[in-house]
């Protein structure tokens, strides 16, 4: 009898100890989040394949990832869906050049975190990663009416529609037009005309009267016309003692 109790005990007390050894250990820390991919995103929202290969093509995805996994600071994306690139005329982006396909994509992304009502108090113009936003580079321009939100490149408007994607660093929004911006897409002023070649005027060199040519001109004249005179009297006078002569 008090070697079952003294076992009984025993199998309580290793209980006791493997409950307590388990209880002490720290909860596990949850597995760190991935690194952000905006194709990803993307990819998951669906309706964005051709900026999906935009991205890719351009190499604006990878730089939009290595900023936001290697900086904290945010960014916003306005994001053209496929119906939106539809709606361009056709051959647009096959007309543009790979500097201008970048620019293109950078001109829908802001340098800073905005949500929906951060569009509310912003300074127009707003500045994207295209660069300048000066009239005629790349502008663009917001407008609010409640919880509406229109962006504006001065060439397309276009309402900010819901939200794809949000983590207080990357903000993407849908948008149903492509925005255009001017420095690519409006028309340029032609340039000036060339300032006409100033042409020399061929002009005959004459000879001013009174001047050293002239004189000598003229003094070679007289002398001709004494000579021929001369020449004339001489021929008479020949004339006259030939008739003479034969009397």
């Amino acid at each position: 009898m008090n070697k079952q109790a003294l076992f009984s005990l025993s199998l309580v007390l290793v209980f006791l100890f493997h409950c307590t050894t388990t209880l002490a250990q720290p909860a596990q820390a949850p597995a760190p989040p991935g690194p952000t991919n905006v194709t990803k995103i993307l990819e998951k929202a669906g309706q964005f394949t051709i900026l999906i290969r935009l991205l890719k093509s351009t190499k604006v995805a990878d730089q939009i990832n290595q900023q936001l996994n290697d900086t904290n600071n945010g960014l916003t994306f306005l994001a053209p869906s496929d119906s939106a690139f539809s709606n361009l005329k056709s051959g647009t982006l096959n007309s543009l050049t790979d500097e201008q396909k970048v620019e293109l994509i950078q001109f829908h992304i802001l340098p800073n975190f905005l949500s929906m009502t951060n569009f509310q108090t912003v300074s127009n113009p707003l500045r994207t990663q295209a660069g300048d936003s000066s009239p005629g580079e790349f502008p663009l321009n917001v407008t609010t009416s409640g919880n509406s939100v229109n962006i504006s490149s001065g060439l397309v408007n276009t309402t900010v529609g819901g939200s794809v994607y949000s983590d207080n660093q990357l903000a993407v929004y849908q948008v149903d037009s492509v925005l255009l911006p001017q420095a690519i897409f409006a028309p340029r002023p032609p340039a000036p005309a060339p300032a006409p070649a100033a042409t020399k005027a061929k002009t005959k060199k004459k000879t001013a009267a009174g001047s050293p040519d002239s004189a000598t001109a003229d003094q070679n004249g007289a002398l001709s016309l004494r000579l021929s005179r001369h020449g004339f009297l001489l021929s008479i006078g020949v004339a006259v003692i030939a008739a003479l002569l034969s009397l």
